[in-house]
Formats: C-alpha cells, structure tokens, sequence
C-alpha cells in the first residue's frame, strides 16, 4: 500500500468524520478535499476541477430547476392537493396515498424537493385529520428515497452509475432501466407499511404534534411573541421624520424592528408590511415596532416617538395586509451558517424574521446566532411575499401557515407548457433521441423561454452546495483511480467474495453502498463505488450491469440514517424522531430492498455478459 493510497484514504476518512458530525457543511467538505488532493499533490489542479463541468453535474443542476419549474407552475402542489382530497380517511389509507403520489413525483423530481412540497401538506393534513404527523412523515421521507429507484433522473446516483458505464466503454443505463426494480421496491414498501411498518411509528395515532400552529395567535404563542409588539407616533420634533430606514438605522442602533408603517392618505389609512430600506418616515406617521419593551421605550425616548396603545382593532387591521408563517432551515440551505442580521431576507425575500427556535427553544440574541439545520423562524411580511415562500425550496420549507392562507403558485397559468416541457424532457430521454444531459438542458432553456420561471428563478433554484459536493467528491474518484486504490479496493472484494459467486458479490457491494451512504452522502457514496462495482465484474468476468444497479439501488436505501440524504434529514425536527426510529423502521425496508435487488436485477440484466 502506498503513501498515497494511505493519504486519499485518511482524506476519505476525515471528510467522512466532518460530515457524520455536522460540524461543517457538505460543500466545504466537498472544496476540503479538492485542495487536499491537490496539496497533496496526488491530483494536478486540472484534474481536481475537471468534476465542476462534468454532465452529471450539469444534468443535475438541471433537474433541480426542472423541479422548481414544477413547484411554480403549481403541478408539484396540485399533485400534493390529491393527498388532502384522497387521503383523509384514515391513517392507512393517507400513507397509501402519499406513496403513489410521491412515487409519481419521484419519477421526474428530486426527493429532496418532494419532501419539501408534501411537508407543509402532510402537516395541514394531520391538523384536518387529528393524526400524528410524526406517524406519517417518516413514511413519506422514506416514500420520497424509494421513489428514487424509479427512472434515470429520479436521483443523482442513477444518473452517477450511468456515466460511470459510459466512461467504461459500456452503453449507459436507459431511461427505464431502473423502473422494474424501483417499482417492485416501492410495491413491497407499500405491503410493509400496511401490515408492519405502520405499528413501528412513534406515537400515538391520533395525537397531533403540539408544534403545529392553527391561528395567528398561535404561532405568536409558540415562538414567544405575544405582547412583543408597540405602535410609536413619529412627531413633528423626532429626528426620524424625513430619514429612510436605512439612515435611521433603528435595527443596529436600538435593537428593534420596523415590521410595518401606518400612514394616512389620500384614501384612508395605509399600511405597508416590512417596508424596504429606501422608504422615507414622516411625521405622523405610526411605526409598528418589534423589540423587548426596554429597547422600544429607549428608542422612543431618544427619537421623540409618541408610544400609542395596541388595540384588538388594530391586530385585525394589521392582518388584513401583513401575514406570518413558520419555515424550517433547509439541510441544504445556503442559510446555515450565518445569522439572520448578515441574511438579509427583508431585502431578498421582503419578509423579516421575528423569532428563531431550535430543538423547540425560542433563542436568545436570536439575530446574530449562526443558523443549523432545522431551526425554525417566525418570519413577517405582505401575504404576497409569506405567499412566495412556498417557492423557496432551496432555502427552506414553510411547516405552518395562519389559517386564512391559500396555497398559491405564481405562474400557475403555464402549468400546461410545463407538463408539456416535462412530457418533452422525458421523451428525448426514454427514446435517447439525444443524451439526457442534453435533453435536460433544452427543457431547462424551455422553461425559461416560456416564462415558466425567470432565469434569476432558475439560478435560485440550483442548490449549490449539493453541485460542489458532487464535482468535489467527484475528484475523490479520480485519486481513487490514480493512486490505484479502486484496483485495490476491487482485488479485497475479489479475494473476499469471488468465491460464492455473483449473488454474494452484489449483497457485498449493496451492503457496502448502504453503510457508507450513512456516513455519507448517498451521492458521494455512488461516486465513489461507481468505479469498483464495473471494475469488480470485469475482473470476474460477467455483465457490470448488475452489479452498477446494486449500487445504484443501495445509495436510494439510505433508511437508517438521516444523514444519508436531505430528504430524510428534513423530517428529523418536524417529526421529533430519535435515531432508534430509523433503525426500527428502517432495517426491515434495507433488507426487502437488497432481497429485491439480488433477486430481481440479474433477471433484466444477467451476469454473462453475452446475453
């Protein structure tokens, strides 16, 4: 073994510990290990970057704005409204549902971004129903991950396993290569669920999470916030009178917030919701103001501010204009990481943050504390803008809105053209007319040429921490194979299994695939053992197909750990799962799915390589 081998295995191991702890995102991870083996000297600077223009990355960083097309069209939520008309009779039957539809999503959409559109529905749901939502957001996490065995761009490992055949000399995966399986895997999950799984939930059936808000009120309650409010006269005498809020600089200077600006009219009295910077105060007007009482007081006192009580009145009138909701931090949120002064979501998002919790505890300071994943934020703004949030998959999920909301879409008009970009997309692909990548690109250029979404939309929708983590894992394949470690690594499986045969072969890659996508991710999981699971069959002589699809279907079998895809991590805070709930729900579907897989793959793709 060499030196080098040694130093890309410690690399490996390392980015593996940061990743397991959560100490550092999986982008940074991903550029750590880009420098290293370039510093290390094991890769050139070229051959470390070559990832970032590979066509996986370009093909998924296309089917993420695929997805966003779908979310702003409204087909994503309308194929989610089928769950509250067709599941609400039942728990049994809400979980039969919600895997068909999601297995119909899946097929075309990340599982990632159909986590985050049946989230708020799943939850809306459960408030009409009086069932559990921890008792159904596991089975939809777990829904969304078996989706991913269904087509060529349900997930980015198929997509990996494809071009890793390719680059071998072999013709990639088709279109449908996977449905057979992916559909056998998702029929038994459904039987599993229905007779097993369901009983292993947390929870009592009919016991709502007390997370979930109803009313305005609640939501306040919740995060703390009742009382938290003041309205202040500006008058003729204060020094704010004429300044914008920029220049006055309330935020810095007294630590209170301007959530909304009374003013009196041509027409009446106006009300305008989180107000931007360059909007200019006058006298009389009424400041609605956000901060603890000391700090309002203060700023009323330097300022000259003239404090006027709050009124159930004035509540009401407020809510007509300005709404609320409750959003979770995505996992893979260009969010984490900073705080919510450095954000900025009043200037990007219009809507302004008034409380943070995590793990249930409202935090202190709240403004400068670096975000995590799954902390929670009360966020205000115009109905407009609360509206859009649903569109901001990328960033985070809306868990709860008021009552008084209704689901909105904001190009829902062009849901047809969508639909007919996607039946396009899908066509050029199954009948490999061009290849994926390419098919991929034509419909993301179509979507934008058709106003589906505006190209800043479609830059928005690229989660670019998940585009680093892949071209940056990718590197690691490449020193796996410079440095000889995959010939290795090969030839250790050889001695071990080669002797029981194939099938033995396949349940040592699936399980291998499996553990290391809890430590990982399952995308650089399939990365990394793309290479060994080709090289292994042909260095025993048979068909790598098999044995590509094994890895390929073990890296969407990620039912053991949250970490393995973002899909399930999102569930984690909503549901108050422990990680014994995913061992006890999760180590029957891993073994129906290898037993599936070792059964059912050598049928479509047997090991001589002359059938």
């Amino acid at each position: 073994m060499t030196s080098e081998i040694l130093f890309v295995a410690a690399v490996i191991a390392i980015a593996a510990m940061l990743i397991l702890s959560g100490s550092a995102r999986l982008d940074i991870v991903a550029l750590l290990v880009v420098l290293s083996l370039i510093l290390g000297k094991v890769l050139t600077p070229q051959e470390a970057l070559l990832g970032f223009g590979d066509p996986v990355v370009i093909t998924v960083a296309g089917l993420l704005i695929i997805s966003e097309m779908l979310t702003r069209t409204g087909v994503a939520h309308f194929v989610g409204g089928l769950l509250v008309k067709y599941g609400r009779n039942g728990e049994l039957q809400l979980i039969l549902v919600l895997t068909a539809l999601v297995a119909a999503l899946g097929a075309v959409m990340s599982n990632t971004a159909i986590v985050a559109i049946f989230l708020p529905i799943v939850l809306a749901v459960t408030r009409r129903t009086n069932l559990n939502a921890s008792r159904l957001l596991l089975p939809l996490a777990y829904a969304s991950l078996v989706s991913g065995m269904l087509t060529l761009i349900s997930t980015t490992p198929n997509i990996v396993l494809a071009t890793a055949l390719e680059r071998a000399g072999f013709d990639p995966f088709d279109f449908f290569s996977f449905t057979p399986i992916g559909l056998a895997v998702m029929g038994a999950f459904a039987i599993y669920m229905s007779l097993i799984g369901r009983h292993l939930l947390p929870g009592d059936p009919v016991s709502p999470p007390e997370t979930i808000a109803r009313t305005f009120r609640e939501l306040l309650v919740e995060f703390n916030l009742m009382g938290t409010s003041r309205r202040a006269e500006i008058s003729a005498a204060s020094p704010l009178a004429g300044q914008t809020l920029a220049t006055g600089d309330i935020s810095s200077r007294f630590n209170v917030r301007v959530i909304m600006i009374e003013r009196i009219g041509h027409f009446g009295k106006e009300i305008f919701a989180t107000p931007p910077a360059e909007f200019r105060m006058r006298a009389g007007d009424i400041l609605v103001l956000h901060g603890a009482p000391e700090d309002i007081d203060k700023l009323s006192k330097d300022c000259r501010l003239l404090l006027r009580a709050v009124t159930d009145a004035d509540r009401t009138r407020w809510t007509r204009v300005a709404g609320i909701a409750k959003v979770l931090v995505h996992p893979e949120s260009s969010l984490i990481g900073s705080t919510i002064r450095k954000i900025g979501l009043r200037s990007s998002s219009g809507v302004e943050v008034l409380a943070v919790t995590r793990k249930n505890e409202v935090l202190e300071d709240f403004m400068d504390r670096s975000l995590k994943s799954g902390d929670s934020m009360l966020v205000i703004g115009s109905w407009k803008r609360i509206r859009l949030l649903q569109s901001k998959l990328h960033d985070f999920v809306v868990l709860a809105f008021p009552a008084e909301i209704e689901d909105i879409a904001p190009t829902r008009q062009r849901a047809p053209i969508a639909l007919a970009i996607l039946a396009l997309m899908v066509a050029l692909s199954a009948f490999e007319l061009v290849p994926v990548v390419v098919a991929v690109l034509i419909a993301t250029l179509l979507a934008v040429l058709t106003r589906c979404l505006s190209m800043e939309d479609a830059y928005d929708a690229v989660h670019w921490n998940t585009i680093v983590l892949i071209a940056g894992m990718m590197s690691v394949s490449r020193a796996l194979d410079k440095t000889g470690s995959t010939d290795l690594m090969v030839a250790q499986l050889i001695d071990w299994f080669s002797a029981a045969g194939p099938y033995m072969m396949m349940s040592a890659l699936f399980m291998l695939t499996a553990l290391l996508s809890m430590v990982l991710s399952n995308t650089a999981t399939a990365v990394l053992l793309a290479p060994v699971a080709i090289n292994t069959a042909t260095a025993l002589g048979v068909s790598p197909y098999a044995f590509a699809m094994t890895v390929a279907i073990a890296a969407s079998a990620g039912f053991l750990s949250p970490v393995s895809s973002p899909a399930v991590m999102l569930v984690m805070g909503p549901g108050k799962y422990r990680i014994a709930d995913f061992m006890k729900l999760g180590i029957p579907m891993l073994i129906i799915s290898w037993l599936i897989t070792i059964l059912v793959t050598p049928l479509l793709f047997p090991f001589d390589p002359s059938s």
